[in-house]
């Protein structure tokens, strides 16, 4: 997803193939968490996004209303829907009703884009949101604004959850002339995990489990009139149909879900040469049962993923460069010699502007069940703060118009966030340390002290629904801001302590008089022997020290 008013977002868009893989999505269902709730996850990744959290009031409008439909990612005006009698609140990508919507562009065949349609993918997730009060309804409501007045966009997945289960969706347009789209919603058990990353995932589809399977009627009809398909319907494969692998599809998307898979099913290692291209291999699920329940903290840790422990690991080529680094910028394709290479495309990136983790809990009250986590920037070195669903202001440090893609702010957590991530891609085998430490100071206060939130705005709630949500609303910006202003102090500390490459020793007696705990006589670390080495190899001869 791209902020719609930043038109950059969609020229960067049509740099290449490997260049448009943006955006994660994570699903899981409430019996393979660890408390029970319903979880997605979501980083919204493109060079042009500014990070900050959306937020539409509830509100009834008159009889008549029409809605304005723009662009998502361009603000490009599409036309008029009808505006139904009553909007429910939504911030970021959560309605009021413990209803989340997060997305993934997989594109798909060219020819089905219908430039005439008015509904974009974006409209679509904030439009249902407003407009519905479960998973199901949210379903309804897509499909039924597709179906009337048409799809603008390429071929998209949506994860759609509320606090008892999570849908993935997945729909691609039919071609300017045939006004909507062909689409399947297939709910992913309440025992078992899922995740999306811009390739169609869909195969074979159970037509006959309605109750856990809905799609359009011509899902199959139409891929056989276009010539996609010529099987039986027990053979068809939606992703096959509508967005048959490639190899940017398979080793740029696809080996984002299986490095989220993994982690939980030891046997996924099998799928090795199918996510490193090989679409000739068997396919992965759609989803797994893992064997083990995931915490909010396993989902958002897995939106911090650069394939680490894997084949494709990020640190061990020389692109790390001397500090580890498991960041390539981009063009992320490149050619040498004739031949064509490419750099990894891990779940976490430098790019992103936000990224969410939607945790919805059916056993308390929708204002204070629902809680979107939510960060910015760089998924590995963000903080995720809760911000109830409920709330009816966003946080200062994520407010709309504090700052923006060309205006630097010191109270944006996007601006703070990205100064201090640009200092640690530059030493992040050291940084990522001091990092990781505030990182887990702070996420792990929010674990701590939410049972006590959640309980206090229950029995508020009780008495006085008002006073609750005024309170969660007070929680949830005092929380963002305060992690924004110590994430400032991190990037300062940071700067002290690492100045002109030497590193600053810990001290604590020097506290007092610098305000860091650091010794004014630093070290200096250079590099390990692996870049020695290379340097050696590249001017040894140069370099040499000779008697």
């Amino acid at each position: 997803m791209k902020k719609k008013h930043f038109i950059v977002a969609a020229a960067l868009a049509m740099c290449s193939v490997l260049e448009t893989m943006a955006c994660t999505s994570f699903l899981i269902g409430r019996n393979a968490t660890t408390d029970g709730s319903v979880m997605i996850s979501y980083a919204a990744d493109s060079h042009g996004l500014y990070g900050e959290l959306y937020r539409w009031p509830a509100a009834v409008w008159p009889k008549g209303s029409m809605l304005e439909v723009r662009e998502w990612d361009t603000n490009k005006p599409l036309g008029f829907i009808p505006q139904v009698e009553h909007t429910y609140s939504v911030v970021g990508n959560m309605n009021e009703h413990q209803v989340a919507i997060t997305e993934s562009t997989f594109g798909g065949r060219p020819e089905l884009v219908d430039t005439t349609g008015i509904m974009d993918y974006g409209s679509l997730i904030y439009i249902a949101l407003q407009r519905s009060k479960t998973a199901r309804e949210a379903i309804q409501v897509i499909t039924g604004l597709v179906a009337e007045h048409g799809y603008y966009s390429s071929g998209e997945s949506f994860s759609i959850a509320d606090k008892n289960e999570v849908w993935i969706m997945e729909l691609i347009g039919k071609g300017v002339g045939n006004k909507g789209a062909v689409w399947v919603a297939i709910r992913i058990p309440d025992d078992c995990i899922s995740a999306h990353a811009n390739q169609s995932r869909i195969q074979q589809i159970p037509f006959d489990d309605k109750e856990n399977c809905i799609y359009s009627p011509d899902v199959v009809s139409f891929a056989r009139d276009k010539g996609y398909f010529s099987g039986k319907d027990k053979d068809f494969s939606f992703a096959k149909a509508y967005c048959p692998y490639d190899f940017g599809g398979l080793r740029a998307c696809e080996a984002r879900v299986w490095s989220f898979f993994r982690k939980y099913d030891k046997s996924m290692d099998k799928y090795t040469d199918f996510i490193k291209g090989d679409a000739s291999k068997e396919p992965m699920p759609l989803y797994i049962k893992p064997d083990r329940k995931l915490s909010v903290q396993d989902v958002q840790n897995g939106m911090r993923d650069h394939y680490e422990g894997t084949d494709l690991d990020m640190t061990k080529d020389d692109g790390a460069g001397p500090y580890k680094v498991p960041y390539r910028w981009r063009p992320m394709n490149f050619e040498v010699d004739g031949k064509k290479y490419l750099n990894e495309r891990a779940i976490a990136t430098q790019q992103t502007g936000f990224v969410i983790v939607p945790q919805m809990r059916n056993w308390l009250p929708d204002p204070v069940g629902g809680v979107l986590w939510f960060a910015v920037d760089d998924a590995d070195m963000a903080v995720f703060t809760p911000i109830y669903c409920s709330v009816t202001a966003s946080p200062e440090c994520y407010r709309v118009g504090n700052g923006d893609m060309m205006n630097f702010s010191w109270t944006s957590a996007f601006w703070i966030h990205n100064w201090v991530a640009n200092m640690a891609y530059a030493k992040y085998s050291f940084m990522i340390k001091d990092i990781r430490k505030v990182q887990e100071e702070l996420e792990n206060n929010y674990q701590a002290v939410l049972p006590a939130i959640d309980k206090a705005a229950t029995e508020l709630y009780a008495k006085d629904p008002a006073e609750a949500v005024k309170f969660l609303t007070w929680f949830s910006s005092t929380n963002s801001d305060e992690a924004t202003a110590r994430w400032k102090k991190l990037g300062e500390y940071l700067i002290v302590k690492y100045i002109d490459g030497n590193v600053k020793k810990e001290e604590n007696r020097h506290f007092k008089q610098n305000g860091y705990g650091l010794s004014a006589y630093p070290d200096f670390p250079g590099y390990d022997e692996t870049y020695y080495r290379s340097i050696v190899k590249s001017a040894g001869e140069r370099l040499r020290v000779t008697e």
